[in-house]
């Protein structure tokens, strides 16, 4: 749950804050109006203003959380393996998975093991005779005990490594590079500070349960300080090309700079990628369809996907910018698809649409991980003739060239949703989400909702749309 911050001493140091959050938009429309209201026009004064008026209902609460999910570090682990070993504080940093293995290195030395990667309990403990030569005065049980402790602090180590890379992951989807913006240099340029705050927050957005596709995250207020941006001599391009890498901001950036970009994001394809390999290699999804089935593991696909597909999109991008569009002549790996909901799909189809058309030319291509391996080859004659197989425009729908800006859109205040489903306020949220309403779970297909308290769109079993 989340509620409006009434004042903040630092309204830039806030707005820094928000990028590594998940703030409504209209909470960080507020922040602008304190940051940079005092140099605004009146006409454009009143635009932000309106928006942050919206911060305000509900008397600021949302029922939706204002941040995304924190790994939970291992402070009980170590808490246990120092009582067990009898060890001082120290200098171990729970929250590091780093400085964790580091500790289970220690601990592991002590019982005769010298890889915490090898602390199989039936294989690598040490027997009576080998604990007497390797000195150590314990009984089995307690060697047992320490043993134990020990594979529970590495198995933390290796957890929180792999949360901490879906949540960097997370905040590459959202909004590119935001999170990694220094302080210092988002401070000093108040008018990028404030484009790409609040840029990063619409593109935060949860998504509606809606057949009208998700809104342009470029709406009329971001348009009015990208404007700013363009008129202040002194910009910070190369902060706003973090999180908004589009042809006006990349042609205004250094070829050092623009090469620099084209060498993380290719580093975040592979990564991803490597990723999303691991996920398919070990799951059955109908590649033509790409409809969820039972036992797949839909969150974690989509997160890879919406984190490869930003840092593909970034790449070509800044392909084109440095005049470079040329390379995917010899290799250009394709999008990668994500899952989509079986209610969701039917409810398309029950409207005489289908699958995606980009859908079509994914499953024609070869897979994007085995393209960046080099395990398989796909060129721009290939990703063409798919998609004119398909019908899909492969310039416009980006995958041959940057996509092209849809309209500018429009403000509204951020829906309260319940698995996707918009209600009438958090109050309501509140209580369905409990009850289990719209989750897909076994129990929550049979609570009545009230008339009224759904106010998007929202399938009925037929497959009809219930406005």
């Amino acid at each position: 749950m989340s509620t409006a911050e009434p004042s903040a001493p630092d309204p830039l140091t806030a707005l820094h804050a928000s990028l590594d959050q998940r703030r409504r938009p209209e909470d960080v429309a507020l922040l602008v109006l304190r940051a940079v209201g005092d140099r605004l026009e009146p006409q454009d004064r009143m635009l932000i203003g309106r928006a942050a008026r919206a911060a305000s209902r509900w008397n600021g609460w949302s029922s939706m959380s204002d941040d995304f999910a924190h790994p939970v570090g291992g402070t009980r682990q170590v808490a246990a393996a120092r009582r067990l070993f009898a060890l001082p504080a120290d200098d171990v940093d729970p929250d590091d998975p780093t400085s964790l293995l580091d500790f289970t290195l220690r601990l592991g030395e002590s019982l005769g093991a010298v890889d915490p990667h090898r602390l199989d309990f039936q294989h690598d403990r040490l027997n009576r005779l080998g604990r007497a030569a390797a000195g150590i005065e314990l009984s089995k049980r307690q060697y047992n005990r320490r043993f134990r402790v020990t594979r529970r602090v590495a198995a933390k180590a290796g957890r929180l490594d792999t949360e901490h890379s879906r949540r960097q992951l997370t905040m590459v989807a959202r909004s590119g590079f935001a999170a990694g913006i220094p302080l210092a240099a988002f401070v000093a340029d108040p008018w990028a500070a404030s484009f790409v705050a609040y840029l990063t927050a619409r593109r935060k957005l949860r998504r509606e349960f809606t057949l009208s596709g998700r809104d342009n995250p470029y709406d009329e207020l971001a348009d009015l300080l990208f404007h700013r941006c363009l008129a202040a001599p002194e910009t910070d391009w190369w902060m706003i090309a973090q999180v908004h890498p589009t042809p006006p901001v990349l042609a205004r950036l250094t070829d050092r700079q623009r090469g620099e970009l084209l060498g993380r994001w290719w580093a975040t394809m592979r990564q991803v990628a490597t990723l999303l390999a691991r996920v398919w290699s070990a799951s059955t999804f109908d590649r033509a369809t790409m409809i969820v089935r039972r036992g797949n593991d839909s969150s974690t696909w989509n997160l890879l996907c919406g984190a490869y597909n930003t840092a593909r999109a970034a790449w070509i991008a800044t392909l084109d910018a440095s005049g470079s569009l040329g390379l995917l002549d010899a290799a250009c790996p394709g999008k990668a698809m994500m899952l989509i909901a079986a209610d969701l799909a039917a409810w398309h189809r029950s409207t005489g649409g289908g699958p995606h058309p980009d859908t079509t030319v994914w499953a024609r291509l070869p897979l994007p991980w085995d393209v960046l391996d080099g395990t398989a080859t796909c060129t721009r004659a290939d990703v063409v003739a798919a998609c004119a197989d398909a019908g899909v425009d492969g310039v416009r729908s980006g995958w041959l060239a940057p996509r092209p800006d849809g309209p500018v859109g429009t403000f509204r205040p951020t829906p309260e949703l319940v698995h996707g489903v918009s209600v009438v306020d958090p109050a309501w949220a509140s209580a369905l989400r409990a009850a289990g309403a719209f989750s897909g779970r076994a129990g929550g297909g049979g609570i009545t909702v009230p008339a009224d308290v759904v106010v998007g769109e929202l399938p009925q079993s037929g497959g009809q749309p219930t406005p």
